[in-house]
């Protein structure tokens, strides 16, 4: 009764308007006279339980995220990919759905993929013929390629709170990450041969690889980024943290003397948005460490468990369930909020029927990108609307044809076909 009592009041506080961080402090407070604990010593072990060095991670990929937007790297490598698929029909909603699964591959954030190529690619997509509200939408959902792609923020925490391996992790979204932005592409095509409006570009074959090798040798930098992150990792160079790391040590020249599209007050800048965004995550996960450890000494995962196995006899309702509660509740708190307090919960329930750690993380990786893009909350899709000058209202329709025809298969897909988010895992031996 206390842990519902207690998940209700953040669900209360955050649809008024309280900030996430009070709304999390809240529910600690709650549990603590609802179980009668002890809050002071529990607050020591939480800060213990984030003095951890693959935090550390957190603050210089979202460093990084900020510098490849404030420093040019976002925008070279969407005018690359436009190269490449721009001159078809369904180009230039082709680019925006690649550049934020590239953006994705680099920064980890879908708040900066959606600043970042949103500002770049709505003005132009309306000019061919894109609806500004249909390009709106379609930067809400891309965006959160950012949450599968690896390296992502969210995925980081996931391994955090369920104390799993960073780079299996990563590897189980990749599936996933891929078969979405390969349905987002083909929603688009579909949808671009019914809309008389659309124009686009005529260029000549000659003119396009010489668009391609211009664009490309000036992308090369930031390619490089990927390659370095994902490659390092892998290659067992060195660890998620030391490639964050690496990137913003790697970004932040680029920006400077490459592209010269930094200077020193755009990357004081970067620095402040970093620090107050890693600010905000650390605080929300000091607190969901504490409830963790309330509803671990009171037994309510075990609890949960128990319920739902009573409730449903089947597992494949079970996953139906845990696919719901997961979306309905990433319409009302943020990724960061979802992942980690409800991830702990879920995943007693989740090993119970027989589902691997690994492959909880891609089920609840695609079902948030679904909540993320639903109101009342709707967090992405409103900072999407902000940058596209479009109210929600117009937005809603296409936004909710992407995530039913796009986002609701892949979660399904991921959900019941273990294969797609084990695979990589298993080939790269992190899961047995």
């Amino acid at each position: 009764m206390g842990a519902l009592l207690a998940i209700g009041a953040v669900i209360i506080l955050m649809i008024i308007g309280v900030p996430v961080v009070f709304s999390f402090a809240a529910m600690t407070l709650v549990l603590s006279f609802a179980y009668d604990v002890d809050i002071s010593s529990l607050m020591t072990t939480g800060f213990w339980s984030i003095n951890s060095i693959i935090l550390l991670a957190l603050p210089l990929f979202i460093m990084t995220g900020y510098l490849m937007q404030s420093g040019g790297i976002a925008a070279r490598l969407i005018r690359f990919v436009e190269a490449i698929v721009g001159s078809s029909r369904s180009g230039m909603g082709t680019s925006m759905v690649m550049g934020c699964g590239v953006f994705g591959a680099i920064s980890g954030t879908a708040s900066a993929a959606v600043a970042a190529i949103g500002t770049i690619m709505i003005g132009p997509m309306e000019k061919h013929g894109y609806s500004r509200p249909y390009s709106t939408a379609l930067v809400g959902i891309s965006s959160l390629l950012g949450l599968l792609i690896p390296p992502s923020i969210t995925m980081i925490l996931y391994a955090v709170v369920t104390r799993q391996s960073v780079a299996a992790v990563f590897l189980a979204t990749i599936g996933p990450g891929i078969l979405l932005m390969i349905f987002l592409c083909v929603i688009n095509a579909i949808k671009m041969r019914k809309n008389p409006d659309y124009s686009p570009g005529v260029i000549a074959l000659s003119d396009r690889f010489r668009n391609i090798g211009s664009t490309g040798w000036k992308a090369f930098p930031a390619l490089m980024l990927p390659v370095i992150i994902l490659g390092g990792i892998y290659g067992g160079i060195f660890t998620p943290t030391e490639a964050a790391a690496i990137a913003v040590v790697y970004a932040i020249p680029v920006g400077l003397f490459v592209y010269r599209d930094l200077n020193l007050k755009a990357l004081a800048r970067c620095f402040i948005q970093a620090a107050t965004t890693t600010g905000v995550i650390m605080i929300i996960l000091l607190f969901s460490f504490v409830a963790s450890r309330i509803f671990t000494f009171e037994r309510v995962p075990q609890q949960l468990t128990e319920l739902l196995l009573e409730l449903f006899q089947n597992k494949l309702l079970i996953l139906l369930m845990v696919n719901i509660f997961l979306i309905l509740m990433g319409m009302i708190m943020d990724d960061v909020s979802v992942v980690a307090i409800l991830s702990p919960l879920l995943l007693p329930v989740m090993e119970s029927i027989g589902i691997h750690p690994v492959h909880f993380a891609a089920i609840v990786g695609t079902s948030v990108v679904i909540g993320c893009n639903s109101p009342p909350m709707a967090p992405i899709l409103f900072m999407s609307c902000r940058i596209g000058g479009v109210g929600m209202s117009q937005v809603i329709r296409p936004a909710f044809s992407f995530m039913l025809l796009a986002a609701l298969p892949v979660m399904l897909i991921t959900t019941y076909w273990p294969a797609l988010s084990l695979f990589l895992p298993r080939l790269l031996g992190y899961v047995n």
